[in-house]
């Protein structure tokens, strides 16, 4: 890969597009977020993003591994054990994805007061 090129995400055909898409996906993001805590298997880390689908958390877990930000060890045992885990460029995004959901968490009591405010604004009468 040529590391003098100038990626940029707002551009329609950047390949940056895509990952910031498998990053900042509802299912993507809580996964990489739930895996900073340390490597899960897969159905601990179901249980810990709640209302994901199986196939959902399967198809994020494999975008993101194929972005190269989660890693995916299987081990020979009987039953066969997976386990996720994030690879290096994982856990910098995954600390600033925390960072931003600490953000959006504390900031919910304004955010829902903005909502209610814009809903009572709008309401149809």
């Amino acid at each position: 890969m040529d590391s003098d090129v100038d990626y940029d995400v707002f551009g329609a055909a950047c390949p940056s597009r895509p990952v910031l898409e498998d990053v900042t996906g509802r299912w993507g993001s809580l996964a990489m977020g739930a895996l900073a805590d340390g490597p899960m298997r897969f159905n601990e880390l179901r249980r810990r993003v709640e209302g994901v689908s199986q196939k959902m958390l399967a198809q994020s877990l494999q975008a993101l591994e194929r972005d190269g930000l989660v890693n995916r060890q299987v081990q020979s045992t009987f039953p066969l054990k997976v386990e996720y885990s994030l690879t290096p460029t994982g856990e910098v995004l995954a600390a600033k994805l925390l960072d931003l959901i600490g953000y959006l968490t504390g900031s919910m009591p304004s955010i829902l007061d903005a909502q209610q405010s814009y809903d009572q604004a709008h309401a149809k009468t």
